[in-house]
């Protein structure tokens, strides 16, 4: 049984390429930029680091499933191993030159997270995790925050940029975290957003409208801290159900409760399942 050390090396390897080819580009300053969608941008480093983040752990694990964002065509878990990649996760940061984006790499094995990495390309940070092992940035071990009072938490969030229905119930909750809580930051990359509650730099984090390969490795990399992580009505339909809430436990239960009361939940899983 794989302990999954090989795996991780793996995923270094292809982010490492994937990285150098993100600070290439960025170092040009020339590259194309395309429209999946409104506010949905794709460049032509997103394409490239996706096709040699492909390519490495094609050629190493060619069995393994992978769902990956410029290239799969389905948002689907199937049984066995499957890679979740998002070759930079804060498009929008990266082609502007805003300096948080992020390689996101995370492996699943039958429905559970067994590997995740997350390197931040402009800072160069690393962050891991294996399932049962602990989490680590650059090698050293990482723990969730201690701080447990609300009113002295940074929380974490991220503004949806194509899917804008509940957009009056989340500024009405963002508008109540200003005034609960002892700040609210907006990095632009889940991944990161969710690496820094593994570190303690969050206390907490909430968005809606996420993809799979946005939390596939970081959620991961949240609990090996532990840290918790649900979706919006305390479950664990975060994977594909795009609400997710995570934390130290106090803080997530903190953010969770009231989610509840600015978010019908009938409404969020009808919205769910659009």
């Amino acid at each position: 049984m794989s302990d999954f050390t090989i795996e991780l090396n793996v995923a270094k390897k292809a982010a490492r390429k994937a990285a150098q080819i993100i600070k290439d580009f960025r170092n040009k300053n020339s590259f194309s930029v395309d429209f999946k969608g409104k506010n949905d941008l794709v460049t032509e480093a997103d394409v490239k680091a996706e096709k040699t983040i492909l390519s490495v752990i094609e050629e190493n694990f060619p069995e393994d499933h992978i769902l990956a964002e410029e290239s799969s065509d389905t948002l689907e878990l199937p049984d066995g191993r499957t890679w979740l990649i998002d070759p930079i996760d804060g498009t929008t940061n990266f082609a502007h030159g805003f300096p948080v984006y992020c390689v996101s790499i995370g492996l699943w094995e039958d429905g559970i997270p067994k590997m995740g990495l997350v390197l931040e390309v402009s800072r160069d940070e690393y962050f891991t995790a294996i399932e049962g092992k602990g989490a680590f940035l650059n090698g050293n071990p990482i723990t969730v925050s201690n701080q447990d009072n609300p009113s002295n938490a940074l929380v974490g969030t991220g503004f949806p940029y194509n899917d804008l229905s509940l957009i009056d119930h989340y500024m009405a909750y963002f508008r109540m975290l200003m005034t609960t809580v002892q700040g609210v930051r907006r990095p632009g990359a889940a991944s990161y957003d969710l690496c820094s509650v593994a570190c303690g730099r969050f206390e907490g984090f909430y968005e809606y409208s996420l993809n799979p390969w946005d939390v596939g490795a970081a959620a991961l990399i949240v609990q090996e801290a532990g840290g918790k992580v649900t979706d919006w009505s305390g479950g664990d339909d975060w994977l594909f159900g795009k609400r997710i809430v995570a934390g130290n436990s106090a803080v997530h239960t903190f953010l969770l409760d009231e989610i509840a009361n600015y978010f019908d939940e009938d409404e969020i899983k009808a919205r769910s399942k659009k």
